[in-house]
């Protein structure tokens, strides 16, 4: 016995295997949803990335310009 699939089964088909191809490769991954980064389901098994504590001023040459600024109008 010999079945054949019509034109639009063949559609159909395509198009379900697109959106399951989709929803496989959308699951898994890390998504931004209202500004939220949120996290991929293997967050546990990710490298932990430590950042030691820096000097508290960001802007060392800037304080520095600013202070010299300042001691030189003071001056005059």
């Amino acid at each position: 016995m010999k079945v054949s699939m019509g034109r639009g089964a063949w559609q159909l088909l395509a198009v379900g295997a697109l959106l399951a191809c989709g929803l496989v490769s959308s699951t898994g991954c890390q998504v931004s949803v209202a500004g939220q980064t949120l996290p991929s389901p293997y967050y546990i098994y990710d490298d932990i990335q430590h950042f030691p504590a820096g000097s508290e001023n960001k802007l060392p040459n800037e304080t520095a310009a600013l202070k010299a600024a300042k001691d030189e109008a003071t001056r005059k």
